[in-house]
């Protein structure tokens, strides 16, 4: 089957293949209690960039990242998975958890200290096929087209888990920190779940801008502009430190800053260093983490997305042009979301 690869730690500007093309990867074999899907579209995520360069690497090598899949079941390793047959079903970030551990029997799987993630630690959807155990598989809505599907796995729920994070409510200020897949769909959400809250984002490019104009932001301006008015939340899906440094002084007393990232680069970390506790962090303000994804969140979102109903924008690419859109993404050229269609 055909696939791109993940054969070793290299910079996606400076290599001009980071992933390698292959046609000769054999199907998976499906064991006792997983599934195989034939792969439809798969959505690109900054995460694969982190594993390519190295923050976040693959357990092994060569691996097939993504973990946005959407794709028909073909096969089943049971009978009591034999009603997926022909089904079709998303694959996530999660791939599997021990179900057994505090975090796990807590409905926090997505902390499970045995945590395995689609396309680092098994491999993911950038190939025409992928096996996954059938607990872990979605039922895709039937109002959603494949390579609308895919960015709402990752980009939208946790997109969702983010939003939930971050304690808004209505008639209260949301930032968005960055406006790329996860950012556009938190937007369109906010507007259907709390009508009355203004949403400001911060972003590199005036086309991101405009964008979350289009789609209904109150004010959209740079990383360092100060909004016109002060936050009682924010969300930051950008790769470096300084855009959610920068935010600390926009929020309101008691605010809550929801940092939506696997791993940041350490490019600008210095900037830390020009954190004022009174201006930044007194008055008891919050800084959270987002990790990782439930298998609820999923299902949550996608039923929510399905009620709404989120379309997400994407911009399509062939299974062979993954490196041109990890490319893109690296360098901010992004309206919405990113999918291979396969």
């Amino acid at each position: 089957m055909r696939a791109m690869q993940i054969t070793r730690i290299t910079s996606i500007l400076d290599d001009p293949e980071p992933l390698q093309f292959t046609t000769n990867k054999p199907i998976p074999a499906c064991q006792k209690d997983e599934v195989l899907i034939r792969v439809s579209a798969c959505g690109v995520c900054h995460t694969e960039i982190d594993e390519i360069e190295g923050r976040t690497p693959p357990s092994h090598f060569p691996m097939t990242p993504g973990h946005q899949v959407v794709g028909q079941v073909v096969e089943v390793g049971d009978a009591r998975n034999a009603h997926l047959l022909g089904k079709r079903v998303g694959v996530a970030w999660i791939y599997s958890s021990c179900g057994s551990c505090e975090f796990c029997l807590s409905g926090r799987e997505n902390l499970c200290p045995e945590f395995r993630a689609t396309g680092r630690d098994a491999n993911g959807g950038y190939a025409e096929y992928m096996n996954v155990l059938a607990d872990y598989v979605h039922p895709i809505p039937d109002h959603l087209d494949d390579v609308s599907a895919a960015p709402l796995l990752c980009a939208g729920a946790v997109g969702y888990r983010s939003l939930w994070l971050s304690g808004i409510a209505d008639h209260q200020n949301l930032g968005l920190v960055g406006f790329g897949a996860s950012g556009h769909l938190v937007l369109k959400l906010v507007r259907f779940l709390y009508p009355h809250t203004q949403v400001f984002v911060f972003s590199r490019t005036p086309a991101e801008q405009d964008f979350a104009r289009e789609l209904g932001a109150t004010w959209a301006g740079g990383i360092e502009d100060a909004p016109t008015e002060r936050l009682h939340a924010a969300i930051d899906t950008t790769p470096v430190w300084t855009p959610p440094v920068q935010t600390l002084r926009h929020l309101l007393p008691g605010g809550r800053l929801v940092i939506n990232a696997i791993r940041k680069e350490n490019s600008d970390l210095s900037i830390w260093s020009s954190v004022q506790y009174e201006r930044d962090l007194w008055m008891e303000k919050e800084i959270k983490s987002v990790a990782n994804v439930t298998r609820n969140d999923v299902r949550e979102f996608l039923k929510l997305a399905s009620q709404i109903p989120i379309l997400p924008e994407v911009e399509i690419y062939a299974l062979e042009e993954a490196n041109l859109a990890l490319k893109a993404l690296k360098q901010r050229k992004i309206r919405g979301a990113k999918v291979l269609k396969i």
